[in-house]
């Protein structure tokens, strides 16, 4: 009897065990075709009175290229909310272009970045609708974390009017964040574009630099000086370890036990060229 009811219980973990594996299974399978299958980011997009949302599929016969480009875009999977739900890339930004497309482009979108003519009423009147925006206005809508990192002492001019979201990210084509993947380097070239004193070319590169800006720099805005998202020597033990031999401070084999007394690594009269250099393998100069 006892042996019987052993077995049944033996049995019974087998089965409880195949069961928790087919439900971890079914859940690993559904978790990767959900990630597969889900494209679309789900709006809800500001009410313009007089006007109506039509669809991206609209733009496309002024602005062919424009659309042919941004079926490659991240915005482009931007749909508005409900049953009636439309593909609204370019709309989420732009507003809607019901009066625009009637009017062949002679009416701009409520939300322009370019000349054309004001939005009227059949009276001819002017309708009480937002005048053109700037682009970070558009952009901070749907990102509000990066509107609040643009507030921080350090931060790139965009709330100044000095530099725009577009000089670094691309709406209409292509992925919003340039670099990843296999074209890791690229994501500097934004940066180059302004900073080619850091473009090198370097005997001596740091290798931070190949692994991307991004690396040691908060693009939008830090607390930090010059982005940094650290700001003090911090920043370089994250890749460059420490040890501790003989009460000595060693880093890279070198004693340092003195020298992070001192300052921070770039500015305590050793490591000032922290992008590269071009006669030091340390980086001093």
């Amino acid at each position: 009897m006892n042996c019987k009811t052993a077995r049944l219980g033996m049995s019974a973990t087998k089965r409880g065990r195949g069961l928790a594996l087919a439900v971890g299974t079914l859940v690993l399978v559904l978790a990767a075709v959900s990630c597969q299958t889900v494209n679309r980011s789900v709006v809800v997009l500001p009410d313009v009175p007089g006007a109506k949302y039509i669809g991206s599929k609209e733009c496309e016969q002024c602005h062919d290229k424009l659309y042919r480009d941004f079926a490659t875009a991240d915005h482009a999977r931007l749909v508005a909310a409900g049953t009636n739900a439309i593909n609204a890339g370019c709309e989420s930004c732009h507003g809607p272009c019901s009066l625009h497309s009637e009017s062949g482009g002679e009416t701009k979108p409520p939300y322009s970045f370019t000349p054309g003519r004001p939005q009227t009423s059949s009276y001819g009147a002017r309708l009480q609708v937002e005048p053109a925006r700037a682009k970070e206005t558009v952009c901070f809508e749907c990102h509000p974390d990066v509107r609040g990192q643009f507030s921080l002492p350090s931060h790139h001019p965009v709330p100044e009017g000095r530099l725009t979201c577009t000089a670094c990210h691309s709406p209409h084509k292509g992925s919003i964040v340039i670099g990843g993947g296999t074209s890791l380097l690229s994501q500097n070239e934004s940066c180059f574009r302004c900073h080619a004193a850091q473009r090198g070319p370097y005997t001596f590169q740091h290798d931070a630099l190949r692994e991307g800006c991004a690396t040691c720099h908060n693009v939008h805005g830090s607390v930090n000086a010059k982005l940094l998202s650290v700001r003090d020597a911090n920043l370089c033990l994250r890749c460059h370890f420490q040890q501790i031999s003989n009460g000595k401070l060693l880093i890279g084999g070198s004693d340092h036990t003195v020298r992070v007394q001192q300052g921070t690594c770039w500015t305590a009269g050793c490591h000032t060229a922290v992008h590269g250099s071009r006669v030091s393998p340390s980086l001093q100069f």
